[in-house]
């Protein structure tokens, strides 16, 4: 490009002319990120691309509603079943078994183990463990069992008939949640559940989980829990009102209905997870922590397919968006500080983890990322945001690196497991801070190149995703890419 004087120069100086000296650092950095994020994405040109039969309906839990048994928790974090039966479909692991190291609400394991294959999974919040071992028990040899009690319970409501109740454990954050009346019949509905065997104690709580937040004051919201005015919560803000609350009743008898529903007498003789029928069921195995853990101790070469959705890069904590359900499932507040801890680095409050001292074998993908000069520009140029005090949290900068640091070794972990030729399906979200956008899909990819990955396809959904009105408001309106991966073990 040319400057006033027709003396040709490049871009980075034609920036620092535009600004005044104290502007100029920041404009020079922003302005080589930009042309380093071009750049990545240039060199992927030929696998990245726009595929209209994504929606986000399909990466999203949305296609799931009207799907039994996955229908029975709203887990807006999961993606579809039908996503994994298409990636299943196209890559086609002769009998598993399938990995899924943040497994959620259990979608991509319980789809691969309808296809006939072996599956294994790790999940950190105790939400989605329960959620997972619920439908286990209603689907596998107990499944008589529980359809039994179910029915009765829709009969009988032995809540109403109680005479000690269980004391509703609460956190700081979910104290007073539930109208009176209506906490008055959750401590009933979970002393009844003693009489139960384990079993049917199990998904009869989890029916309970499944209605928390419709028939309390507050709305899961992204970062945290929403409280509706009504609540009368001391420092709540604003006036929200989430429209009506269900009355326990209407809400957890169409919850029961619905899972008896689904338990039909095919569900019964399928016995999808009875390990004592012949021939064998499908092995399937479900590890309680952290995959950054867990990864390390499983079998190298062990898998043929992993099939995920890591936590987004986005601020979210999973330890609030939940904590109703963590607290009726007896979580401390130390617990619930002990699982953000051990979460993949997605929000503020997490603090820095020592990976090398957790795994010596990770200096490789730490080096990566040392070496990475895009992810280092982006880094510093968050830090320097952070000193300008032009970001809302200053954790910003800390949760970004955590989270690729953490992400290399996740992958690193990853490529050692898969089978040779083994196929990794990824879905992802690109995330904006303070005007700097991080093209998460490009960063992870090369990553993953360089720790022994062919990148098959970038697959972009065509519903691009809009930053958040603040960021609109203060640097304009951005579209941010949400992927799907593939990648293959080379």
């Amino acid at each position: 490009m040319m400057c006033r004087k027709g003396i040709r120069v490049n871009k980075i100086d034609a920036v620092q002319a535009l600004y005044l000296p104290e502007e100029r650092d920041e404009a020079v950095r922003l302005a080589e990120i930009i042309a380093q994020d071009q750049a990545l994405y240039d060199s992927f040109a030929s696998v990245i691309g726009l595929d209209r039969t994504l929606s986000r309906q399909l990466v999203s839990f949305q296609a799931n509603k009207k799907r039994p048994f996955y229908r029975w928790y709203k887990y807006k974090e999961a993606f579809s079943a039908d996503l994994v039966e298409r990636f299943l479909s196209d890559f086609a692991p002769e009998d598993g078994p399938v990995l899924d190291p943040f497994a959620g609400a259990g979608t991509a394991l319980f789809a691969a183990a309808e296809q006939g294959l072996d599956v294994e999974g790790i999940e950190l919040l105790p939400i989605g463990q329960q959620i997972i071992q619920a439908r286990r028990h209603a689907t596998g040899k107990h499944s008589a069992v529980v359809l039994a009690a179910l029915e009765k319970w829709i009969q009988e409501k032995p809540w109403r008939d109680v005479s000690a109740k269980v004391a509703l454990n609460t956190l700081k954050i979910t104290d007073g949640a539930y109208p009176a009346e209506t906490q008055n019949q959750i401590e009933s509905y979970l002393a009844a559940l003693s009489d139960e065997v384990p079993a049917s104690a199990q998904v009869l709580r989890f029916a309970l989980l499944c209605v928390l937040e419709s028939v309390s004051y507050t709305r899961k919201d992204g970062q945290y829990l929403r409280w509706d005015h009504r609540a009368g919560r001391r420092g709540g803000r604003g006036t929200f009102d989430k429209g009506h609350i269900l009355d326990f009743e209407a809400a957890i008898l169409p919850k029961l209905r619905e899972l008896i529903e689904d338990l039909s007498d095919e569900a019964i003789e399928a016995n999808l997870f009875d390990e004592s029928k012949e021939p064998r069921s499908t092995a399937f195995q479900l590890h309680d922590g952290s995959c950054l853990e867990y990864l390390p101790t499983l079998g190298t070469g062990r898998y043929q397919a992993i099939m995920t959705s890591p936590p987004y890069c986005n601020r979210y904590d999973y330890t609030r968006t939940y904590a109703l359900e963590h607290a009726v499932l007896g979580a401390s507040h130390e617990d619930v500080v002990s699982l953000r801890q051990n979460m993949l680095s997605c929000t503020v409050e997490n603090r820095p983890k020592d990976l090398l001292a957790m795994n010596p074998a990770w200096e490789k993908a730490v080096a990566i990322c040392d070496d990475f000069e895009l992810l280092q520009n982006i880094f510093d140029l968050l830090e320097l945001k952070k000193k300008q005090k032009a970001l809302n949290n200053n954790g910003i900068p800390r949760m970004v690196k955590g989270y690729f640091y953490e992400m290399a070794c996740v992958i690193q972990e990853c490529h050692r497991v898969l089978s040779a030729q083994g196929t990794m399906v990824m879905v992802n979200d690109n995330v904006r801070y303070a005007g700097i956008a991080i093209s998460v899909d490009t960063i992870l990819s090369r990553m993953a190149e360089l720790l022994g990955f062919r990148v098959k396809k970038i697959l972009v959904l065509p519903q691009n995703k809009g930053n958040s009105s603040q960021q609109m408001g203060t640097h304009g309106r951005q579209a941010l890419r949400k992927s799907v991966y593939v990648w293959e073990k080379a």
